[in-house]
């Protein structure tokens, strides 16, 4: 049986919000090679927004080290925005389009779609991409209050995968100043 061609989308910030709150920090490269095996990967994206006024972000060594080691970035300026109804300053760099597009572009070509996202706004996309013959998996966490994953995202999914579950594959083991006290 040959191996499915698969692709991985990664809402950074998505991602980032669910690691974070699961007390996960998630090596990249082990994810890489925990979702090539037994797989064909045609593609790992990585989608991101970066702040425009600021000359250095914390996200770029991230970026700069995925860009170099298997992964196609897809990131653009945020916008910063005064909220009319508040007054206060906002800054918007939402990603949903630009890795709706990508996966629609490439859902001819493979056989497996991997989302690390748990965005309802992308139940129609999944959809979609399954109406072409992609079966769909979606990477997220309930196990977080609130949950990250959306119900109606779950459900969609023809996967749903618990990254607590994922934490021995893709995390690095936390540091002793890390780990709970007792």
């Amino acid at each position: 049986m040959r191996p499915e061609k698969t692709a991985l989308f990664i809402d950074g910030s998505n991602f980032y919000a669910a690691t974070r709150l699961l007390n996960m920090d998630v090596d990249y490269a082990k994810l890489h090679a925990h979702f090539s095996q037994n797989a064909n990967l045609i593609r790992a994206y990585y989608y991101t927004a970066l702040p425009e006024d600021q000359e250095f972000s914390p996200l770029r060594p991230l970026i700069d080290w995925l860009d170099y080691n298997g992964f196609a970035v897809v990131s653009k300026l945020t916008r910063e925005f005064t909220d009319p109804e508040t007054g206060k300053k906002r800054t918007k760099g939402n990603m949903d389009m630009e890795l709706a597009l990508d996966m629609l572009k490439l859902a001819p070509h493979i056989d497996h779609a991997i989302l690390f996202s748990g965005d309802g706004d992308f139940c129609r996309l999944l959809e979609d991409v399954q109406s072409m013959g992609v079966r769909v998996s979606v990477v997220s966490t309930t196990k977080t209050s609130p949950p990250m994953a959306a119900d109606s995202l779950r459900r969609m999914a023809d996967i749903f995968i618990e990254m607590e579950q994922l934490r021995n594959q893709i995390a690095r083991p936390l540091r002793q100043a890390e780990t709970v006290p007792v």
